[in-house]
């Protein structure tokens, strides 16, 4: 595989890992909707951080990629870390209740 086809690679798999962490996508291998704010920092911090050490080295389709990435990410981030926890619950609880009324009916 070539060096840019792995940059790719990498950039997704790092968004993805931070996707899962913040709860936005089901993890694949528990399939379950995890959260965990603190490692989702870290996998957007290492995105950064790739962004800083491979400034003026990127092509434009790579640098878009990561841009973006980021972008989204941070995005997301602050609002999955300001939105109350309780709101959350009260999702999941009436989902519950809805699935539960309609294996009744």
């Amino acid at each position: 595989m070539e060096n840019n086809h792995l940059f790719i690679t990498l950039i997704s798999s790092l968004s993805s890992q931070a996707w899962i962490q913040m709860g936005k996508i089901k993890n694949p291998v528990s399939d379950k909707i995890e959260k965990n704010l603190e490692a989702a920092s870290m996998s957007i911090d290492m995105l950064v951080m790739i962004q800083d050490k491979t400034k003026n080295n990127l092509d434009e389709y790579e640098e878009k990629l990561l841009n973006q990435s980021i972008k989204d990410l941070k995005m997301n981030f602050v609002l999955e870390q300001n939105s109350p926890k309780e709101d959350k619950e009260d999702k999941k609880d009436t989902k519950l209740k809805a699935k539960e009324k309609k294996e009744k009916e």
